[in-house]
């Protein structure tokens, strides 16, 4: 593997060029941050309307009680109950984190069915633009899929770029489920894709699910593609900077808190998923016991116990990935940190193998894929380690050992 020089001399060129990259982010792409859902956006809409909901002559709970709270609650009510909030308010339950998941899916499909026809409307609306025409025939093309029968949504929102959870697997019986975090340019419209399917969230996560099937078919696994938080849209400062990542990492900590039962979690994050995961460590639940990152431009944290986790960190990288020429530091709120696969970071260096540059660590086939699967079934022992300076060869709790390649 290779060194990593941390003289000052060049801790302060790296410095120089993390400003200089700054400028040039400046200068090609703006200022991208992303604003607020504005209060004409259809989950606003539906928020305001749950407000004055009621059921049984009670009013509901707020939609940002908490998932003990929201849990409770379902739990009180019928099931014919349920349906009817499910029903008539479907961008609410659909998206609460506490609701029973096969409500959640019965609402998503609800409220997919009806952003299917605003779609269907807006294609033939010659108020619009061709490119308003063109972004809704491609958003009529997603709700489409996403409506076919065995699909499981979790979460969905079409306001804005749009935010969206799939589920693979049994996530009520799971004993062990994996969460994939994604990167940059996360919306309705990449969630999936038909070429390059495994650089989307979708493609990830059902790669992933099969590669865990394959690994331990006795286990009991989901995995959920979770793009339910607002990412940077392309490489601008938002980027660049945490924020997102913040306002993600709390979203993130709500969403794992709700998960039924008692499953372990692993969270898989790629790109600047990673760094929503680092954020988020410190507040996640003990249920989380493996936080693996790839392609990272840095967990906003000096070392892996900075992050302040008991959760085992892992970290890989492809010899291919353009994000090694990312500056890894932060300097006056620029930046992410320290790199994951320096081996001063303390994480578990794993194989890349033959993963496909930044986009590819999901491809079937791929060792990258292979120890992901490993890392979510808890098969520690079948983990490749990226070399003997690693700190993946260390011991893990139970007596198991990781292999070294």
């Amino acid at each position: 593997m290779t060194s990593f020089d941390t003289s000052p001399t060049l801790l302060a060129w790296r410095a120089l060029l993390a400003v200089a990259v700054v400028f040039v982010m400046l200068a090609t792409t703006g200022w991208t941050a992303l604003r607020d859902h504005r209060p004409d956006e259809p989950r606003e809409i539906a928020l305001a309307s749950w407000t004055a909901a009621r059921m049984a002559g009670h009013a509901v709970p707020d939609a940002d009680a908490g998932p003990g709270r929201l849990s409770r609650y379902f739990a009180a009510l019928t099931q014919a109950q349920r349906d009817r909030l499910a029903d008539r308010y479907p961008l609410v339950v659909g998206n609460l984190d506490g609701a029973p998941v096969t409500l959640r899916y019965r609402a998503n499909r609800v409220a997919l069915r009806q952003a299917l026809a605003v779609e269907r409307a807006r294609t033939r609306n010659a108020d619009l633009s061709p490119a308003g025409r063109g972004e809704a025939r491609m958003r009529l093309e997603r709700f489409t899929s996403l409506l076919a029968a065995d699909r499981q949504i979790l979460a969905f929102d079409p306001s804005g770029k749009g935010r969206a959870a799939e589920v693979f697997g049994d996530l009520d019986r799971a004993d062990r489920v994996s969460v994939l975090v994604p990167g940059v340019d996360t919306g309705l419209l990449t969630l999936e894709r038909t070429t390059r399917e495994y650089s989307a969230p979708v493609g990830m996560a059902r790669s992933l699910y099969g590669a865990e099937r394959a690994a331990d078919p006795g286990a009991r696994t989901a995995v959920v593609a979770w793009a339910d938080y607002t990412a940077p849209a392309g490489l601008g400062m938002d980027a660049a900077l945490g924020g997102l990542a913040a306002q993600g990492a709390v979203r993130l900590d709500a969403f794992v808190s709700s998960l039924p039962g008692a499953s372990e979690v692993s969270l898989f994050c790629h790109s600047y998923g990673s760094v929503v995961c680092g954020v988020a460590a410190h507040e996640l639940p003990s249920r989380v016991s493996d936080i693996a990152v790839a392609g990272s431009p840095g967990m906003r944290a000096a070392s892996a116990a900075r992050l302040g986790t008991d959760a085992r960190v892992w970290a890989t990288r492809d010899r291919g990935d353009w994000i090694a020429d990312v500056p890894h530091l932060e300097f006056g709120g620029l930046g992410h940190g320290a790199d994951p696969v320096d081996p001063a970071f303390g994480a578990r260096i794993v194989s890349a193998g033959d993963a496909l540059g930044h986009s590819g660590y999901f491809v079937p086939g791929t060792e990258s894929l292979r120890n992901f699967a490993a890392i979510g079934v808890g098969a520690y022992d079948a983990v490749n380690c990226a070399g003997a300076g690693s700190a993946c060869n260390g011991g893990i709790s139970g007596g198991e050992e990781v292999r070294r390649a």
